[in-house]
């Protein structure tokens, strides 16, 4: 059965034993749902928004077990050796940057794991301090040009989403910009609103309040299209910049080999679902994610498509994790 016919059967049907499915005894009992990182952040608040529709569904508890370290990859690593068949892993944009920084990282994405599907997406805005001066991408890259080697980049972290746009627009613009390490964006915001870096690449939801405030200003986001929290301000595509086009994501995965398809197929369907309704919809909007369904198939390509491109990057730019 097709995507389209599990979403219109609906959870109970899935469930029910005249269903397609009912010959399937997955789960036989609790899921534990990997989170690499810390409680708190996007893919935690994702991943804890659907365990409770999963569990209904499924008539199994999905517990979150958040296991962060080393920029996701103790998580992820972990959840590659699950054996189990009742694992599964919330991964995003740092599995796939992982293993081109770190080549003896102990776990390979299309190698080891199996995508259920897509689930969010949340885009980086381009910041500046409103002291700073610019207020467009073309007076921050005349800056850079006027003051070269001189402008400071703050990201949350070497090797993250944030470090490799930063260092992706520097090589676009063809400008030099020193990139300066945070512990997360919490430790970076301080230095950008007193003004001690000169831009970031940094999520929504941190920077809004500020941006409300009058403290920093938005020169452009990465999103494909404008967004409706910071209206007039333009996309780095609109820009001349389509390479820039970068978000944050969210996928479900399985470690390869352990869930049947059988199941894997069902929770695609149900993940579908979960993303379609509206208190799953009201969760995402509330920590600045949008539900971004995508099946098996595309998403397993995608995420080829991104380990790639990110590789890319990492070389040319010749970045290295001390």
């Amino acid at each position: 059965m097709g995507l389209s016919g599990l979403a219109a059967l609906g959870p109970s049907a899935l469930l029910s034993p005249t269903g397609a499915l009912a010959s399937e005894p997955w789960p036989t009992r609790p899921l534990r749902l990997i989170v690499p990182f810390a409680p708190g952040g996007a893919a935690d608040s994702s991943a804890r928004a659907l365990a409770d529709p999963f569990a209904t569904a499924l008539g199994q508890a999905v517990v979150v077990e958040n296991r962060p370290g080393a920029g996701s990859a103790v998580g992820v690593k972990l959840a590659a050796q699950a054996r189990d068949g009742h694992t599964l892993l919330m991964g995003s944009n740092s599995m796939v940057i992982n293993p081109s920084l770190q080549p003896a990282i102990g776990y390979e994405v299309a190698r080891d794991f199996e995508p259920v599907g897509m689930v969010s997406v949340q885009p980086l805005v381009l910041v500046v301090p409103a002291g700073s001066g610019p207020r467009s991408v073309k007076d921050l890259v005349a800056q850079a040009k006027a003051r070269p080697g001189t402008l400071t980049a703050g990201n949350s972290g070497p090797g993250t989403l944030a470090h490799l746009t930063s260092e992706l627009f520097a090589a676009e613009m063809g400008i030099d910009l020193i990139p300066v390490p945070y512990k997360g964006e919490s430790a970076l915001l301080p230095d950008l609103l007193g003004g001690l870096v000169n831009l970031g690449f940094l999520n929504l939801p941190s920077v809004l309040p500020h941006l409300k405030a009058g403290k920093l200003v938005a020169l452009a986001v990465s999103a494909p299209q404008p967004l409706a929290e910071l209206p007039g301000v333009p996309t780095l595509r609109s820009q001349g910049l389509p390479t820039l086009e970068v978000q944050g994501w969210a996928a479900l995965l399985a470690p390869r080999g352990t869930v049947p398809t059988e199941a894997l197929t069902r929770l695609e369907g149900l993940l579908a679902q979960a993303l379609a309704s509206e208190p799953v919809r009201a969760r995402f909007a509330a920590i600045g994610v949008a539900p971004h369904p995508l099946g098996r198939a595309p998403t397993a390509a995608f995420l080829q498509q991104e380990e790639r491109r990110y590789a890319a990057i990492i070389r040319s730019r010749g970045i290295r994790l001390e």
